[in-house]
């Protein structure tokens, strides 16, 4: 339903506000965000709790930390000038790499003026009266605008494990998430790593050379395969540049955004040795290649999945010399690539060496840590520094941080414990003029492609309403309902839905999340974007524009 906006009260009330739109978040969503809402003159200001940008690739600086996708498919695609001059390195990204990529974007776009550091968001409260979103910073300072964007990412809340006496420990500790800026020494020591999903993967195949002694605490294996990174000369460097539209394209046709997108054969259809020497192959491709270019029905079919399984538990006893450990390290709570496959690089060869110890706390539980180090079941260690590689609290975790509210005093904390629902994974219901970048029920994959269209989406339904003088906007009920009719769909008969992982909601280390729930949208790229530009088609009918 639309209406001609009419309340000249509410229309001259913007020159009272600091801001036409205050963005949330200052990696590569809000970067964007801020970049296209400034090209179309609008009065902008983002908010980031951290000292600098880079969102995910600022606050992640543990050893290994880097690209899972090709560096050149991940970056951005809008300036051609941008394309021209950044030389990738590798071609998966380190972590510093990947935060002077943000910062050289930041600061050739002349971003950095309209972004406020150290500025951690507490809370956000829209005021119907006035239209508008006044949010407050941790230290009380308020700030309001028209709009309110959240770029806050999906995996950049932390959890820590529930044990007993976590801060009792006297020598460091930390997430991953927050690993020190300063220079941490682990060179000699004796190191504790918790955790095993795909930042623990990359820690775990660092740290080894240099400790004196590592020990892994396993409470889950995951399905781990190999990256195969190189670096990228050069002549190779001309050569992708050349070929960025070919890339870009590529990614805009598959499945997740990635270069790589499902087979058209299904499993059983080609010969047992067929079947092999293409697993082979994926094996020893670069990238999410064997994840996202496998057979078609090798994430829908239980046998299909069991087969491809069965060929990557093989690599791992191939690679792990000791069978006990090899057998700790193959998952059996779930298949291949139902949930996301960590890339790692000698990561099984890491539990060869002789400094390398694996607990499986599954066997032998975490009772507590102490002054000196854990305590297990079975026995007390001692450590001059203990990692937590325990994940986040993925998606939900970043907004239920914030007292976010909306009409009627409702609050989205306890909406989404009712029901998590959204539209198109960018607005909720009762949350009038508050727009998510890659939210909950939108497509996760390859994150900046998704980013690109969801900020571009935005960016010109706000266009819209500013030429027809709407100064509100909120998804119906309706569309709400049909959103989540439409997410629920696309997730039937996936065998990923049907584990537990983050991408289900669950978390182990967080109460009351252990009930799987839709929180991402399951069909393909191109479903998604036709959804989304059906709604701006049609002039936006499914938004109450006032």
């Amino acid at each position: 339903m639309t209406q001609t906006a009419t309340n000249s009260n509410v229309l001259t009330a913007d020159e009272h506000l600091d801001y036409d739109v205050i963005v949330i978040g200052a990696g590569i969503a809000g970067i964007y965000q801020l970049y296209k809402l400034r090209d179309i003159g609008m009065r902008v200001r983002l908010f980031e709790a951290g000292t600098g940008v880079g969102g995910t690739w600022y606050w992640n600086r543990y050893p290994g930390a880097r690209f899972d996708s090709e560096s050149y498919s991940y970056g951005y695609s809008f300036s051609q000038e941008l394309l021209d001059e950044w030389d990738w390195s590798e071609h998966f990204a380190s972590q510093p790499e990947i935060l002077r990529y943000l910062q050289h974007v930041a600061n050739k776009f002349d971003l950095i003026k309209d972004m406020q550091f150290s500025s951690d968001v507490q809370s956000a409260i829209y005021r119907d009266d006035t239209r508008c979103w006044e949010i407050e910073l941790q230290g009380g300072s308020r700030f309001r605008s028209r709009f309110l964007i959240t770029g806050i990412g999906t995996l950049s809340q932390p959890t820590l494990p529930r044990i007993q006496g976590i801060d009792s420990f006297s020598g460091q500790s930390f997430h991953t998430s927050r690993w020190p800026h300063e220079p941490v020494s682990y060179k000699g020591k004796r190191v504790a790593v918790v955790g095993t999903g795909a930042t623990g993967v990359q820690t775990i195949q660092e740290v080894c050379k240099d400790v004196g002694h590592l020990t892994v605490f396993q409470r889950r294996p995951n399905w781990c395969a190999p990256l195969h990174n190189s670096k990228i000369d050069p002549d190779e460097m001309k050569e992708i540049r050349a070929g960025y539209n070919e890339i870009f394209e590529t990614c805009n046709q598959t499945n997740a955004g990635f270069l790589h997108t499902a087979d058209s054969r299904s499993t059983f259809e080609v010969s047992e040795e067929q079947r092999h020497e293409f697993w082979e192959h994926l094996y020893a491709s670069k990238g999410f290649g064997i994840w996202q270019g496998n057979f078609k029905d090798v994430l829908t079919d239980p046998k299909a999945n069991e087969a491809m399984s069965n060929f990557v538990a093989d690599k791992i006893r191939q690679r792990v010399n000791d069978p006990e450990i090899a057998e700790k390290l193959i998952p059996t709570d779930h298949g291949f690539g139902t949930r996301r496959v960590p890339l790692e690089t000698n990561y099984y060869e890491s539990y060869n060496r002789d400094n390398v110890e694996l607990i499986d706390i599954n066997k032998t539980p975490i009772k507590k840590v102490t002054s000196k180090g854990i305590v297990t079941s079975d026995r007390e260690f001692e450590f001059d520094l203990i990692i937590y590689a325990t994940g986040f609290d993925a998606v939900l975790g970043s907004y239920d941080r914030i007292n976010i509210v909306g009409i009627n005093e409702c609050k989205l904390v306890d909406q989404w414990r009712k029901e998590l629902s959204t539209f198109l994974g960018i607005q909720i219901n009762n949350f009038p003029n508050l727009f998510m970048i890659m939210g909950p029920h939108a497509l996760l994959g390859n994150n900046p492609r998704s980013i690109e269209f969801n900020v571009e989406w935005i960016t010109d339904l706000i266009q819209h309403m500013r030429a027809r003088n709407f100064t509100r906007a909120e998804a119906t009920a309706e569309a709400v309902a049909s959103w989540y009719k439409h997410v629920s769909e696309q997730g039937e008969g996936l065998l990923t839905n049907q584990v537990d992982s983050w991408m289900t909601g669950i978390n182990s280390n967080l109460d009351g999340r252990q009930k799987r729930i839709l929180i991402r949208y399951s069909g393909t790229q191109s479903t998604y974007r036709k959804r989304c530009n059906e709604v701006a088609e049609s002039g936006y009918a499914a938004l109450n524009l006032m």
